[in-house]
Order: structure tokens, then sequence, then C-alpha cells
């Protein structure tokens, strides 16, 4: 299995030596916040579905790094990373996880089901797919009132068959939308690979009869993703209609926590760990060009390792909602 896009021939992305550091401290925060949750999951801390980024970080930081203020995003259910990279409280989200009334939705969204008005996160879902209208209809918003805004609709190689995606996609190429379709593919959606769910596994192309610009990326390097980003953004700004990043990415964990990942070989996993992981190709290469040290590798990783533990411990000691807490935020019909 290969995650690198094939026969790609573009030179090496660069990037200055403050963004380096800054998406590796970003990817780092991710990692070690998801393998926080799943200590946490595996404690029976967090109950419900959890639904782990580790492997795939570069994909939303890249990204992220081409968005400006009043930008858009929504996702799927495997949400955690996005949340971080849109610069949610890790507290906030680690408490949702634990169902706590300190959490992003007061602990009764949990996992799938945090947003945020403020930093313009418009949600994880978790229904397949359903994102993707939803961040169409963000881009008509945009356009609608005159705004110099983009969306970003992150969804999964498996949830690219749906056919409401296809719907989405000829609205937004019709009416020249400004969003920006992202295909996490990270080649198994739930557990079946890429190769038997889909008969165009080259998901890039999926918008060629509505006439919608896509390509393929590298989704296990940041700096790739974030050219890429740039060029998708620029395009959606500019008023040429949407655009479909196909991100070759992968999950190193299961479907969920719950899943034991047997359709796929243990060698596989460890070969994309050792020479494809987004994390540690960032670090050789900040090394490589003298950006940073070992020593100062280590001291961001146990900074962030602080800041994990911190939103680890508040959302333990934070309270479970009290009971009439399940009446709040619901529209009663007949009530305005």
């Amino acid at each position: 299995m290969a995650t690198k896009p094939k026969g790609s021939k573009k030179a090496p992305a660069k990037a200055s030596k403050a963004d380096m550091l800054k998406f590796y401290r970003e990817m780092l925060l991710i990692r070690r916040f998801e393998e926080k949750a799943g200590q946490l999951y595996g404690m029976g801390k967090i109950a419900g579905f959890c639904h782990l980024y580790i492997g795939q970080e570069a994909v939303v930081t890249g990204v992220q790094a081409c968005l400006k203020d009043g930008d858009q995003v929504i996702t799927g259910y495997r949400d955690h990373g996005h949340m971080l990279a849109c610069g949610m409280d890790p507290k906030g989200v680690m408490a949702e996880l634990t169902g706590r009334v300190g959490g992003l939705s007061k602990g009764k969204g949990g996992s799938m089901h945090m947003f945020s008005k403020e930093k313009n996160f418009f949600g994880g879902h978790g229904i397949v797919g359903a994102q993707v209208p939803l961040g169409t209809g963000l881009a008509f918003a945009n356009k609608y009132r005159g705004l110099d805004n983009v969306s970003v609709a992150y969804f999964g190689d498996g949830a690219a068959n749906q056919g409401q995606v296809y719907e989405a996609f000829n609205m937004a190429s019709l009416w020249k939308l400004p969003v920006i379709y992202v295909i996490e593919n990270n080649m198994y959606a739930m557990g079946t690979s890429v190769e038997r769910h889909a008969s165009e596994v080259e998901l890039f192309k999926r918008g060629i009869s509505f006439e919608i610009e896509g390509e393929e990326v590298d989704g296990m390097d940041v700096l790739a993703v974030r050219e890429a980003g740039e060029k998708a953004v620029k395009h959606a700004r500019e008023g040429k209609g949407p655009y479909i990043l196909e991100m070759k990415t992968y999950r190193y964990r299961g479907h969920s926590m719950s899943d034991p990942a047997k359709y796929r070989k243990r060698e596989e996993v460890d070969d994309i760990r050792s020479h494809h992981d987004p994390i540690e190709g960032l670090k050789g290469q900040l090394i490589e060009q003298g950006h940073a040290t070992e020593d100062d590798l280590k001291k961001i990783d146990n900074e962030i390792k602080a800041i994990v533990k911190e939103a680890a411990d508040f959302s333990l000691e934070s309270p479970e909602p009290e009971p009439d807490e399940l009446w709040t935020d619901v529209l009663i019909e007949g009530e305005v």
C-alpha cells in the first residue's frame, strides 16, 4: 500500500523555520491529545464512540494554515484534530469527551458532536457524508452575503461514495460556490480498502463530471498539504468555484476505539509509521535544515505533554452535568 502520490515530480514544498516549528507543534498537540484520549477510553473515562486522528495530523494542520478569520470548517466524526487545529481549547475538547459540564457542548455531545461559533467550526457529524452538503451551504451563505470567505468540508474515502456528496458537488459547481472539499483518504473507510469499495480509486477525479478541479496530495507531508491548500483556497476565494483535494493519508488506529483493525497487516502499519509518519518527517527536516536540535524538539514535546495533561486533569475534575441540563439548548415545538 502506498501513501505517496504516484508519479509526483513536484519539487518538495518549502516553508520558513517559523512555519515549520508551528506545524510541528500543532501536529504534536493533536498526536499527544489523541494518545491521551485513547488512554482515557481504555480506562473507561470516555464512553460511546471515539475515533482517533493519529497518523492524519498533517492534513488538517496544513489546510488550516491556508485559512483566514471568518473561513468555516466542518467535518465528520473523526474530529478532535480539526477542533484543535481550529484553536479550540484542549480542556474543553477533552472534557466533552468525558461527558463533563466543562466540555464544549456541556458534556452532552461527546466525541462526535462539538461546535464552536467563535472558531467557525460547524461541527463533527456522525452521519456519514452529512457535512458535505452543510459545508456547501456555508459556502452558499458566504457568496449570498457577499463575504470574502471560503468553507472547507472534510470527509473520508468512505463518505466519498454517498449520493448527497454528488448533489452538493453539482450545486457548488453550478453556482461557483467558494468551498474546498478535502477528502481524507486513509485507505480503509470503516474497514474496507478503497480498492474494494470504490470503482474509481483516484478520488480527486470524482468532480470531473461536474467540472470541478481536483488533485491528489501527499497527506503525510504537511508542507505539501499547505502548498496544495493555498492553491485550492485561492481558486475558491477568487470566485472560480469549488475545488477537490484528495489527501492520501493513513490512520494508525482502527476506525474507532472498538475496531481491532484485523483487515490490514501489522507490517503495513509499521511500514507507514517508520517511513511516512508526518511528525517524524517534519522533525527530520527541521534537524537537517538546522532549524532545531533534538533537545529543542524534546522541549516542545514536553510542553505539549503538559498541555495535554492539564486538559486530561480538567476533564476528570469537571463535574458531570446536572439532570436538568437535559432540557437546555433544546428547541421545544411552539416556542420561539
